[in-house]
């Protein structure tokens, strides 16, 4: 082989490599999440004693059940949310301790004040507002409900 041919075969060979998982990365299969709908009838209790509630411990501390977000907000109140996202039904809603907490999906760069209402408009069409769980805590129970 020709050291024209070599370079040839090597230059090529190194733009597969190169392109292919940049192409890769280009698919939606499960990046985004899944589209799911709103969950309804909502009644779910979480010991805070337990592994899981613990992760509650701390402000600004969340966890998600049952399409669910749960929040200790940086007050130190608990908060509730759909994890599905108004604008386009992404499973993708989280809480960040950006400008006091929010709710985000990291979809299309929803955002929702902690009682649901959108705080931005990422498209054309009119903001929906995030559905919001009611919470009631009873010692170290805490219950998530409609």
């Amino acid at each position: 082989m020709e050291r024209k041919e070599f370079l040839r075969s090597l230059g090529a060979g190194a733009a597969f490599a190169l392109t292919f998982p940049c192409l890769q990365g280009c698919s939606k299969d499960d990046d985004n999440g899944d589209i799911v709908e709103t969950p309804t009838g909502i009644d779910f209790t979480i010991d805070l004693n337990s592994t899981e509630g613990a992760q509650l411990a701390n402000n600004g501390s969340f966890i998600l059940k049952n399409l669910v977000v749960v929040v200790k907000n940086l007050e130190g109140n608990f908060v509730a949310a759909t994890q599905v996202c108004s604008h386009q039904s992404y499973d993708q809603v989280r809480f960040l301790t950006n400008d006091g907490g929010i709710f985000y999906c990291d979809v299309h760069g929803s955002r929702f004040a902690l009682d649901g209402a959108p705080l931005n408009q990422v498209d054309s069409n009119a903001a929906k507002p995030l559905k919001i769980y009611n919470t009631e805590l009873n010692g170290d129970i805490l219950r998530v409900f409609e």
